[in-house]
């Protein structure tokens, strides 16, 4: 008896309190792209050639952590074939994510050899001078042995790491000028991480730190470049073919402390490099085809559809448990009641810490837990049904008809747990969240089983009144009238 009743007092005062500390926290579950609205993009790569697999695989994981790390709770990035689809749940920027989703993201660092103006027909003005041809490209001088008269922008073709190419800079609302750039001194791969810092009297900045054969290729750039005059004594950095900046060296080594890009950015302008940056490259360049935006308003309707129907299914199935059951119902109302609290709890605490959204998959999933949950009350109650028959009372009928019952309700709950967790498994997207609750709801039922129904059962068995009330005592539930004690 005393376990019995620290086991209710345990359950109410941890569902209750910590559902209670949810709701006057302010914290609610985080909804999916189909509730919420959002944005879809679909990817495909760029060429004829199909890529590998394993590239893909690796694309999905990029884009995943890439876009994650805007602030975009549990974003659903799968492969659909040969594509990569994209979905952002409840973005507000909805043209950055797009802009960040689909980058190569292939940093650069090139020697700056040239500042040109747009895209134009160059004048240049050659002499030579100990075998050395120096040439002057619209005021700016370049030492070089090939210079043709007119430089066009360098293709994304023709963009590779070993070439001299000709690329356009960042667009800042000042005139457009282009860089004619050297061979990479050093790629992404040289960089450990990448942070934007705000520096009082500069402005926003992003802090790189190198590794050690990063850092090494670096400072053998700067050697050479740092006394050079301008434009040829900077760096470009660049990022998917655009000079992101091209800033001067202010010294010709660096040590493990790292290097600081400069470059009249704004907030958002350094917070997006240094997180496209963060997470690298990748593998295959995309292309995007489509884009699907999808309305909070059609995602409002989905959910208050969804949870009208868990209404209406609820209220069916708690007025069958009373009709059939009498006051023993009012245990499955009171067990729903607090799977429905659980359940609410976790989902907002498992959003808040690792990003699980709640979507119409989940809320699908979540309905068909109910059906588990009564199944486990019926499997008891004709338990009791079957005990009290043979002529026991319904007193001593409860912990007879639990330990048989106990058994059933294992084995079914088994079964759905295992189905849920193969599904889980083998399942992609939101599918996989429907299978997710279903199992967490099949876990949770086991738990009320053992702790809430089995003993609430006990007490009330024990209260002549309730086993003994006409039409709606517990020996009406069970047929048993002339078993009442």
């Amino acid at each position: 008896m005393r376990r019995n009743l620290w086991l209710l007092i345990i359950t109410f005062v941890v569902i209750c309190g910590t559902f209670g500390a949810t709701l006057y926290s302010g914290n609610v579950p985080v909804l999916g792209l189909d509730l919420q609205g959002g944005i879809e993009v679909r990817l495909a790569p760029v060429g004829k050639d199909t890529p590998r697999s394993s590239s893909l695989d690796k694309a999905v994981d990029v884009i995943r952590n890439r876009v994650n790390g805007l602030g975009v709770a549990e974003t659903e990035v799968k492969r659909d074939g040969d594509q990569i689809v994209v979905a952002l749940p409840g973005v507000k920027d909805r043209d950055k994510a797009r802009r960040l989703v689909g980058k190569t993201a292939e940093l650069r660092f090139r020697p700056v050899l040239a500042i040109l103006p747009p895209d134009l027909p160059v004048t240049t003005t050659t002499t030579k001078s100990g075998g050395t041809t120096t040439t002057t490209v619209a005021g700016a001088v370049v030492t070089t042995t090939t210079i043709p008269s007119s430089i066009p922008t360098t293709s994304i073709e023709e963009d590779v790491a070993d070439a001299t190419v000709v690329l356009p800079g960042r667009e800042t609302g000042k005139k457009a000028i282009r860089y004619q750039l050297g061979p990479a001194a050093l790629t992404g791969k040289g960089i450990n991480t990448a942070t934007a810092q705000f520096e009082p009297g500069s402005g926003w900045a992003v802090n790189l730190e190198l590794n050690s054969d990063g850092l090494a290729k670096f400072n053998e750039l700067a050697a050479t470049s740092f006394q050079k005059q301008p434009p040829q004594n900077a760096v470009s950095i660049v990022l998917d073919g655009v000079v992101q900046s091209a800033p001067a060296f202010q010294t010709g080594s660096f040590d493990s402390s790292g290097v600081q890009i400069t470059g009249d950015f704004s907030e958002s302008e350094a917070k997006d490099l240094a997180t496209v940056l963060r997470f690298g490259a990748l593998p295959v360049q995309l292309e995007e085809l489509t884009t699907q935006s999808i309305s909070p308003t059609l995602g409002s309707d989905q959910l208050r559809a969804g949870l009208a129907a868990g209404i209406i299914g609820l209220a069916l199935v708690a007025l069958y448990m009373l009709l059939f059951y009498r006051v023993l119902g009012l245990v499955v109302v009171i067990g729903l009641a607090l799977a429905g609290m659980t359940i609410y709890t976790l989902i907002t605490f498992l959003g808040k810490s690792i990003g699980l959204t709640l979507t119409l998959a989940g809320i699908t999933g979540l309905i068909v837990s109910v059906g588990v949950t009564v199944d486990s009350y019926v499997v008891y109650f004709e338990r009791l049904k079957d005990e009290v028959r043979t002529g026991r009372t319904v007193r001593s009928s409860v912990d007879r008809g639990f330990d048989r019952a106990i058994r059933t309700i294992l084995a079914a709950d088994l079964v759905s747990l295992i189905g849920a967790l193969v599904l889980y498994w083998m399942a992609i997207g939101s599918v996989r969240q429907f299978a997710f609750l279903l199992g967490l709801s099949t876990l949770l039922d086991l738990v009320l089983s053992y702790c809430f129904m089995h003993p609430i059962v006990y007490f009330m068995a024990r209260r002549k009144g309730l086993v003994t009330a006409k039409v709606v005592g517990i020996s009406a539930g069970l047929d048993a009238r002339e078993v009442t004690v």
